[in-house]
C-alpha cells in the first residue's frame, strides 16, 4: 500500500547528508590551508623587514666589516630569527658586498628572506 504523502525517503536524506558532509570537509581543509599560508607569508614579511633593517643599520654605522660571516639573533614580531651576514672579499677596498639571509631560529637551511647590497667607505 503506497502513501501519497509528499516528503523525502530515508535514502534521499542520507545521500543529501553525505554530500553536505563532503562539502563541509572540503571547506574545513581549505580554511586550514589558508591559515597555514597566512602564517608563512607573515613570517616571510617579517624576515624581509628584518633583513632590510640589518642592511640599513650596516649602512648607517659606516664601517667596513672584514670579509667573513656573522650570525646575529634578530627577533621580529615575536618570532625568533637569525640573520646571517656574509661579507665576501672584494678587490676594491672602498666597497664591500653584503648578503643578509634571515633564517628561522634553529633552522639554518631554510631561508625566509635574502637582501643583497653594498657598503661604501666613501662619504
Amino acid at each position: 500500500m503506497r502513501s501519497n504523502d509528499a516528503g523525502f525517503t530515508l535514502v534521499e536524506v542520507l545521500v543529501a547528508l553525505a554530500i553536505v558532509g563532503v562539502a563541509l570537509a572540503a571547506s574545513v581543509r581549505a580554511v586550514g590551508l589558508i591559515a597555514q599560508n597566512n602564517a608563512a607569508l607573515r613570517a616571510k614579511s617579517l624576515a624581509l623587514v628584518e633583513a632590510e633593517n640589518q642592511m640599513a643599520e650596516l649602512r648607517l654605522a659606516r664601517i667596513m666589516p672584514s670579509p667573513g660571516r656573522q650570525l646575529v639573533n634578530c627577533p621580529q614580531g615575536g618570532q625568533a630569527m637569525q640573520c646571517e651576514q656574509v661579507f665576501p672579499n672584494s678587490d676594491n677596498t672602498n666597497i664591500r658586498q653584503v648578503m643578509i639571509r634571515v633564517h628561522p631560529d634553529g633552522d639554518p637551511d631554510r631561508v625566509l628572506a635574502q637582501v643583497n647590497g653594498f657598503l661604501s667607505a666613501l662619504p
